[in-house]
C-alpha cells in the first residue's frame, strides 16, 4: 500500500495526461470499473483506464481480442503498453489488490474453477503475475478464434491457473520483485517490437 501511494504520487502527472487522453478521445468515463473476484472469493471493482467504447461489456463478450472494434484509438495505444493497468494502483491502495498476485477474473470464470484452483483466492489478486507475462499476447491468440470465449475457457484459462498455483508455492517478497522486473521487461520489449513493425 505504501509502495502504491508513492508510485501514484510520482506518476500523477503522467496519469493525469492519460486520463485527459481517454476523456477527449471518446465519450464516457475515464475509468472502467468492472466487478472481479478477489481474496476470499469476494467481489470488488477493479480500476482500469477505459480503453473501449462506453458500455462495451453490454455489446460484446467478456474477453477482448486484439482487433476488437470496441477498442478506442487511444485505447489501442494504452492496451499495447499495458498503461490501463496503472490505475489499479488505486486498488492496491484500498487493499483489494496487491502489486503481484494471481490476476482477478470475472465471476463467470471463477465459477468454473476446480477446488484446487480456488486456492488462488486465498491471496490478494495482483496487477501482474507470472501468468500475465506468459499470456501477455492472449488477445492475439483470441483474434484467430471463431469462438474467443470458448478458446479462453478451454485453452487459456487452465494453463493460466496452473501458473497461478505455482506462484502460490513460490510466493515471497523477493520473487514478487523479480516478477515486477520481468513484467516491465516483457511490456517494453513487446512495445518495441510492435513499434518496429
Amino acid at each position: 500500500m505504501i509502495a502504491s501511494f508513492v508510485m501514484l504520487v510520482i506518476l500523477s502527472p503522467f496519469l493525469l495526461l492519460l486520463a485527459l487522453a481517454v476523456k477527449f478521445d471518446s465519450k464516457g468515463p475515464v475509468f472502467y470499473r468492472q466487478v472481479r473476484v478477489g481474496r476470499y472469493n469476494q467481489d470488488f471493482k477493479i480500476f482500469k483506464f477505459r480503453t473501449m467504447v462506453q458500455n462495451a461489456d453490454q455489446i460484446g463478450p467478456a474477453v477482448t481480442t486484439g482487433e476488437d472494434p470496441r477498442i478506442t484509438r487511444v485505447g489501442r495505444f494504452i492496451r499495447r503498453l499495458r498503461l490501463d493497468e496503472f490505475s489499479q494502483l488505486l486498488n492496491v491502495l484500498n487493499g483489494t489488490m496487491s502489486l503481484v498476485g494471481p490476476r482477478p477474473e470475472v465471476r463467470k470464470y471463477v465459477d468454473l474453477y476446480t477446488p484446487e484452483q480456488m486456492a488462488t483466492l486465498l491471496v490478494r489478486p495482483g496487477i501482474t503475475a507470472p501468468s500475465s507475462i506468459a499470456f501477455k499476447d492472449e488477445d492475439k491468440l483470441l483474434d484467430a478464434a471463431d469462438d474467443p470465449e470458448r478458446v479462453y475457457v478451454e485453452q487459456i484459462l487452465p494453463p493460466k491457473m496452473e501458473l497461478n498455483l505455482e506462484y502460490l508455492e513460490h510466493i515471497s517478497p523477493l520473487y514478487d520483485l523479480s516478477v515486477i522486473f520481468q513484467t516491465a521487461a516483457a511490456v517494453f520489449l513487446s512495445g518495441g517490437k510492435e513499434n518496429a513493425q
